[in-house]
């Protein structure tokens, strides 16, 4: 199942919305990327419509269909209903000759399949065998029940799909055609490799229309003169219903669309606390016409579902009749038994990112669990990693960033734009003589130092590193570092305390001036000393000179 639907590694940016909309928390996140875990996926497509890296991809399928081409066997196209929305105006036989210029032998509506597996459910709720009936049309219910709520399975119609049943019809017509399902559904790539099924492939929207696109293509307007068509209803929330024409007085019939609500439904049905209904379910909000794979960008339910009801028609497709045993599929049990953590183990999870007391869980849902002990559990179970609370680590970053902050021998101010004191370290205020620090927060920094450094840093954006200054009110002198952070729009000034260092230097100048005074005079009175005894032997100074020269630049440079 991994094949259908993956995440582009380069693209994740652990923002963790993916697991967030994840109904069954499937996505394992390790190693700073997060991949599906296909055992236990149902293929919502919740994460790919809802990645705002667009990190996910489905798996495209034209090669396999533009091979079935090849081949030489007539390939038709099961079309699904939601089409009119995906393409306002586009007609099925405008559909079917763009179609044909791919290749493809012809296309047909899915809705024929629809009609036969209608009158399946309306067959069902006759015999009055079941106490709830649960519809099987939308595949990834389907998997949620058989994944997730097993104990459900007797509640859901033993019927094919509606895209089963059209291409079973279509082969029976046409004993050597293919066929190629093109809708808005993700989870149907996966159907149409269940055992036994009769589609052949299955292209998204999106496909389609970048393979039209590329074969540039275009939709011609088109009537449809067509008289029949009441199941292109199926793709709209209550769409199954409206179709049913004969509904039997025994049954309520409820429609229920979005995975959350199809959850709760079937909670409800495990708890007893419905009965005697027929029930639509649709994954996708607005059932199918809210699909993952209608074209990007497209999101118009209402829309959407104009569009639909006026294409339907009030008259059924007229259809053969098929026994009920090819229309029958049984659904297994493919929960996948994790193991429980216990909650000794759970503690010591929350306990690692300090969460020591109930009032410490917020359960804020940052990391993509509902709660924390959600998130605990999914440690254990290798799904996710300890560092995905962002409470905690915003904490930890804090503690150590003021950790930093608060034990640097360096003064340390954080200043606003209008030049206010935001922060103020332990340093700063022993070297500011800043009782407590409270006294100066929020005040303006004039009140401690002067302003100039600061107005310059944040009016030129010229930052000023290491500038020597004396401070005459603390009569200390200090290595001055002023930056202006135009992301966060503050000033940031680090002072280093160089009065000691600052103090000896002087002195130590004092001492070489005082060193080169001394040496000054005592080479004039040599120079008169040599001099005399030059005159006396006759000699010239100038040798002389030039020694005692060097040796007063000598200790000039010591």
């Amino acid at each position: 199942m991994p094949e259908h639907l993956q995440f582009k590694k380069s693209n994740c940016k652990n923002c963790y919305r993916c697991i967030r909309v994840c109904p069954v928390k499937s996505i394992r996140f390790s190693d700073d990327q997060a991949n599906i875990i296909a055992e236990s996926c149902i293929l919502c497509g919740n994460c790919f419509r809802n990645c705002p890296q667009n990190a996910k991809e489905i798996r495209n399928d034209v090669e396999k269909a533009k091979a079935f081409i090849r081949s030489g066997a007539p390939v038709y196209v099961s079309l699904a209903p939601s089409f009119v929305a995906n393409y306002s105006g586009v007609t099925r036989p405008a559909m079917e000759k763009a179609l044909k210029q791919l290749g493809f032998a012809g296309a047909e509506e899915t809705a024929i399949g629809a009609t036969i597996v209608k009158r399946q459910y309306e067959t069902l709720t006759k015999s009055g065998e079941n106490k709830v009936i649960i519809s099987s049309c939308c595949h990834t219910v389907n998997l949620l029940i058989e994944k997730y709520y097993p104990d459900a399975l007797p509640y859901l119609a033993k019927v094919i799909t509606p895209m089963d049943a059209h291409a079973m019809d279509i082969k029976r017509r046409i004993p050597e055609a293919k066929t190629v399902f093109i809708g808005p559904c993700l989870s149907k790539k996966a159907e149409a490799e269940i055992e036994g099924h009769h589609t052949d492939c299955v292209l998204t929207f999106e496909e389609l229309t970048t393979w039209l696109a590329e074969e540039n293509i275009v939709f011609e307007s088109l009537s449809d003169l067509s008289e029949k068509g009441r199941a292109r209803f199926f793709p709209t929330a209550g769409g199954i219903l409206k179709t049913m024409n004969e509904k039997s007085p025994e049954y309520d019939y409820i429609a229920i669309d979005g995975l959350e609500n199809c959850m709760q439904a079937i909670d409800d049905i495990l708890h007893e606390r419905l009965e005697n209904c027929f029930i639509e379910m649709s994954a996708c909000s607005g059932s199918c016409i809210g699909g993952p794979a209608m074209d990007k960008g497209h999101h118009s339910p209402v829309k959407d579902f104009i569009e639909v009801s006026r294409y339907a028609r009030e008259d059924d497709f007229e259809i053969s009749d098929y026994n009920e045993t090819v229309l029958t599929r049984e659904y297994k049990d493919l929960a996948v038994r994790q193991m429980m953590p216990g909650e000794a183990a759970i503690e010591e999870i929350l306990r690692k990112i300090g969460k020591t007391k109930p009032e410490d869980e917020l359960n804020c849902g940052s990391c993509g669990y509902n709660t924390c002990r959600d998130k605990a559990r999914a440690v254990l179970q290798g799904k996710a990693n300890i560092n995905m609370c962002l409470p905690f680590l915003k904490e930890k970053a804090e503690s150590f960033s003021d950790n930093i902050i608060q034990n640097t021998p360096n003064a340390i101010l954080v200043l606003s734009e209008e030049l206010e004191i935001q922060q103020i370290n332990d340093a700063a205020c022993l070297f500011l003589k800043v009782g407590d620090r409270a006294n100066v927060l929020g005040e303006h920094v004039v009140r401690l130092l002067d302003p100039t450094p600061f107005i310059n840093a944040y009016e030129q954006q010229e930052n000023v590193y290491d500038k020597q200054v004396y401070l005459a009110d603390y009569q200390k002198y200090a290595e001055q570092t002023v930056i202006y952070d135009r992301n966060f729009r503050i000033l940031i000034c680090i002072m280093r305390d160089v009065t000691e260092e600052t103090i000896e230097r002087e002195k130590k100048e004092k001492i070489r001036k005082k060193t080169m005074e001394i040496t000054d005079n005592v080479i004039v009175k040599q120079m008169l000393a040599v001099q005399e005894i030059a005159s006396l032997l006759g000699e010239t100074t100038a040798e002389t000179k030039v020694a005692l020269t060097k040796l007063k630049e000598s200790l000039r440079d010591e």
